[in-house]
């Protein structure tokens, strides 16, 4: 990997996090991550499927880990999370009307769009894909915006699935939750605020994980809907928190590249 402080490299662990909980899960259930990881029961060889796929998600992750490999990894990622990013674009055609669809199209595109960072990051400096890095950062707005449509589509069920013993209130939630994703989503495409609003996405989907996932499987351990729906959670935190890193990166950049412009164009 390349050097660089642990504050700045938290996301890259987080996503690996992601992607081995997922692997575990299909080795231990020989299923996908249902209903996320769109695959017909009908689907031939699904089982068989399901382990190599589980597999992949696996050693992808932990090839993140070691500088050699971790390419190779987030490429890995980038093309698998694409595989179930396509598979939801069938199910938006057949029901244009119903938006859960396009909730996780842009669920499974939020994994995509942070391999994608991570692969342009571990690229060399000088290389072109290095140069797209901010390009493919930005992209993860598109998912803020459908994660805050998604709330407004599923406010009346959202409103159920916040704890009630969370102060103010459970509306009140519910209607911060939404306007900040469009709020981040907006800071990320201009660039205003960025780094501070994808902190506080970040703080906000691992909320969700912990407030709302977790204790799900807490109560149902036997359920494998709970056990897929932490998978992703983490996976949707760690994308969300390897764009963070991202952007965070390229403000840095952006402000020692300005003190040393000041510092050449000052008079000794």
């Amino acid at each position: 990997m390349q050097r660089r402080n642990l504050a700045s490299n938290l996301g890259i662990y987080a996503y690996v996090a992601g992607a081995i909980f997922l692997g575990l899960l299909g080795l231990a259930s020989g299923d996908f991550a249902a209903t996320w990881q769109r695959v017909a029961p009908n689907v031939p060889f699904r089982e068989p499927l399901a382990y190599l796929t589980a597999f992949i998600e696996l050693a992808a992750g932990l090839a993140l880990l070691w500088r050699r490999t971790a390419r190779t990894g987030a490429l890995t990622l980038t093309a698998i999370y694409s595989v179930f990013t396509l598979a939801w674009v069938p199910k938006i055609l057949q029901d244009l009307r119903n938006f859960d669809p396009t909730g996780n199209f842009f669920e499974e595109f939020s994994l995509v769009v942070a391999g994608a960072v991570l692969f342009a990051s571990l690229a060399p400096a000088s290389s072109p894909v290095s140069r797209r890095e901010s390009l493919f950062a930005r992209l993860y707005a598109l998912s803020a915006i459908s994660f805050g449509f998604g709330h407004i589509y599923a406010m009346p069920g959202l409103l159920t699935w916040i704890p009630k013993w969370i102060p103010p209130s459970q509306m009140f939630w519910a209607y911060a939750t939404t306007i900040g994703f469009f709020l981040a989503a907006a800071a990320i495409l201009s660039g205003i605020l960025a780094p501070l609003a994808s902190r506080l996405l970040t703080a906000e989907i691992v909320g969700f994980e912990i407030l709302v996932w977790l204790p799900k499987l807490l109560v149902g351990p036997h359920n494998h809907f709970n056990w897929a729906g932490n998978a992703i959670s983490v996976a949707l935190a760690g994308a969300s928190w390897v764009v963070s890193d991202s952007i965070c990166r390229a403000a840095k950049r952006g402000l020692t590249d300005t003190e040393s412009v000041t510092e050449v164009s000052t008079p000794a």
